[in-house]
Order: structure tokens, then sequence, then C-alpha cells
């Protein structure tokens, strides 16, 4: 994309005052010219990723049971530790009594097994295992109780108020809720994991592959094979919640979220899903600003190891648009914070990029460290001076 034909970057540096992208806050202007595309649906939600927009929503703030939709939080946290180095893809779990006796959906291990987090991590995405869940979650936090009050904290940090977790698997439980708008938003923050739909997406795999108790995983969402350019997220069923949907799809780079919440049978459900796509883009179109880990910026610290630091997007940065309207109005401004404290973790804060669209702010991105930064040592200090100072003789 020319980036200049459609935007012009300008560079100012201020105090953050803000830290968290704005979400999808305001219903679509035709919400109510619309008929209702889920009419087999007790709630529902449309979004698109990057900017959050709501397309279409029906009882989005009704709290309902999430059944194993739970696990996109689940997701959302093991994705994190991954992300903070706190746990590798390749680390073997040793499986708990407590971990392999969940009932429901399950992958079968064993009390005693040993398996890798990679395969674990399938074992949620494909087959929706509440006992490779489990299994994660004490590995995380010590416990699954422990780890269920990282998910509650994750909800508030995310300014939700219509959710609350009782486990990690979403097994039917007094006080255990959500709804079709929470989902969205805790899928639109999983989706900056951009790998997760390496896991989502596969259809169907092996576990224990060519030994004596081989497991065929096969996905519980079947749109993933039956819809182009679907790629999770997860589904979810109990007799009180019904047959419900979290769901995302790529196409034309485009990523949009569904929500589907208390259909009567997988088809209703999958319909409802499939209409709430076919909608989103055939209506609607985005524009690719910035890439997941794009460079922003450069910055110069003389004061790091490191001196030269890059700063990059937080996560892919859109703007969406009816099919057919203008996008001559887009500005992007990119805001820096110069007061540094070192050292900085890779994906500490830097500031903003804030996108408006005929001069109202539809979106305000993080930008972040590229790497680690550490404070320079004496040594490097000493000889920068030395070379400021033989550049003046």
């Amino acid at each position: 994309m020319n980036k200049k034909r459609v935007v012009s970057i300008l560079l100012t540096f201020i105090i953050l005052s803000s830290q968290l992208p704005i979400y999808a806050q305001e219903k679509n202007e035709d919400q109510d010219k619309q008929h209702d595309l889920t009419p087999d649906a007790q709630s529902a939600i449309l979004i698109e990723r990057d900017t959050g927009k709501l397309l279409f929503d029906k009882d989005a703030d009704t709290k309902r049971p999430p059944a194993s939709m739970t696990k996109v939080m689940t997701l959302l946290l093991i994705m994190e530790a991954i992300e903070n180095e706190e746990l590798s893809l390749d680390e073997t779990i040793r499986i708990s009594e407590n971990a392999a006796s969940m009932g429901g959906s399950q992958i079968f291990l064993g009390a005693g097994e040993e398996m890798t987090v990679h395969d674990l991590l399938k074992g949620i995405a494909i087959a929706s295992g509440n006992d490779a869940s489990v299994a994660l979650a004490e590995r995380i936090s010590g416990s699954e109780e422990a780890f269920v009050q990282e998910m509650n904290d994750k909800v508030t940090e995310l300014g939700l108020e219509n959710t609350h977790f009782q486990n990690a698997s979403g097994l039917p439980a007094d006080n255990h809720y959500s709804t079709s708008y929470d989902m969205a938003m805790i899928a639109k923050e999983l989706l900056k994991y951009e790998t997760i739909t390496d896991y989502t997406s596969i259809y169907d795999d092996y576990l224990r592959k060519g030994e004596e108790n081989e497991f065929w995983l096969v996905n519980t969402n079947k749109l993933v094979k039956f819809y182009p350019g679907v790629d999770g997220l997860k589904t979810g069923y109990t007799n009180e919640a019904k047959y419900c949907l979290t769901a995302t799809a790529m196409k034309d780079d485009m990523r949009v979220i569904a929500v589907v919440m208390g259909a009567d049978t997988i088809k209703e459900r999958n319909a409802s899903v499939s209409s709430l796509l076919d909608y989103a883009y055939n209506h609607f179109e985005t524009q690719k600003l910035f890439e997941k880990d794009e460079n922003i910026t450069d910055v110069e610290l003389l004061k790091a190891e490191d001196s030269q630091v890059e700063m990059v997007a937080s996560q892919s940065i859109s703007t969406i648009h009816k099919k057919g309207e203008s996008t001559d109005d887009l500005e992007v401004t990119v805001n820096l914070d110069h007061n540094y404290e070192l050292p900085m973790k890779k994906g500490t804060q830097t500031g903003t990029i804030v996108v408006k669209d005929d001069g109202e702010v539809i979106s305000e991105t993080p930008i972040v460290t590229k790497q680690n930064v550490e404070k320079a040592s004496y040594m490097t200090l000493f000889k920068r001076t030395m070379q400021s100072l033989a550049k003046y003789r």
C-alpha cells in the first residue's frame, strides 16, 4: 500500500494520556435499518478486529453462560505467558490428577502423563480439551483457582463489566457468565497474538502420533473447513448455554470477529455466524495502515546500551469503511513519549498511533519497543563521551 497517498504521518512528542486502544462502543449507524442477521441466536455481535468497529449487534450485553468459549480467555493468558517468555512451546508439562479428572470435552490426558505446551495448545484450540486447559492453567498460575483470578483480573484490565469466570474450561458453574460483546473484546485481545490462528485453524490433527494411545483431534468449529477465511476461534455448548461460537475470519486483508450465543442447534449457530461474515465482507472493506511489529520510528537513547531503539506497532492497524466510500480524509499522527525510564522490557509502550477520519478519532494504538532496552554500561557511556569529544577536536 502507498501510505504517502492515503495518510500523512505527523510526528509530535507528548506525554501519553491513554494506554489502551479504543474499543467498539457505539452502534453502527445503520443498525436500525438491518434485518436480524441471526434470528436463531439469543445474542450476537459482529466487529472488525483492528478498529473494533461495531457492525452488528443483537442483545450483545445480555449475560449468558459462555460454555467453552471461556477458553478464549484461557488461550489469551496462555499466549501472554508465551510472549513474556514465562512459558515455552517445547516445555513438557506433567499432568496432575486434577487436570486428568476433568469431564466434558477432553483429550483424555492421564495423571502423570507428560505433554508439551505445543500439543496441549492443540488440544485446547482444536478439541476444546478441558483437561488440557486446566493443565496449562496449573502450570502458569500454580492452581486453576489462581489462574481464574488472573482471568477475572484480565476482565477488569480490559474494562469489561459483564463477565465473570469460575473456571478455565467453561464447565457449568454458578456466577460464570459473559456476553457477546465481552467475548468479542476478549477475542480481539487474543488475536493480537497472531500465531494463535496457527492452532485454531487446524481442522484435524493427532496427539501421541504413532503411539498406542494415539488421539485424533477434530476441530469443534467446522467453519474452519467450510467457510473460506475462517481460522478460529472457539465453540461452546452446555444445556444451559446452548450452542455458541466466537469466530474470526480473514479475507481481503480484513479480519472480523463474530460471536453467537444461545442457538438451538449447531446448524443454526453456524448459519448465524456465516450470515454475519457474509454481511461483513459484502458491505465493508478495510485499508491496512500498519502491520503488527512494523517499524514506526527509531529513537536514539544515549543512555541505552544499544542507542538506536526501534519502536513498532503493537498490533495491526486498519480503517474500515463501506465499499465505495472515500478514504481521502484519513490522518495518522504518531505521538511519542520521551520520558523513557531504563531499562525497558520488550513491548513497553513508548507512544501511540492515532488514526482520525474526517477529524474524528477512530483508533489509538500503542507503539512499543521491539526489543529489551538495557541501561548502558559505564564503559559504553565512557566510549560515547570520548567519541563525542573527538568530533570537536
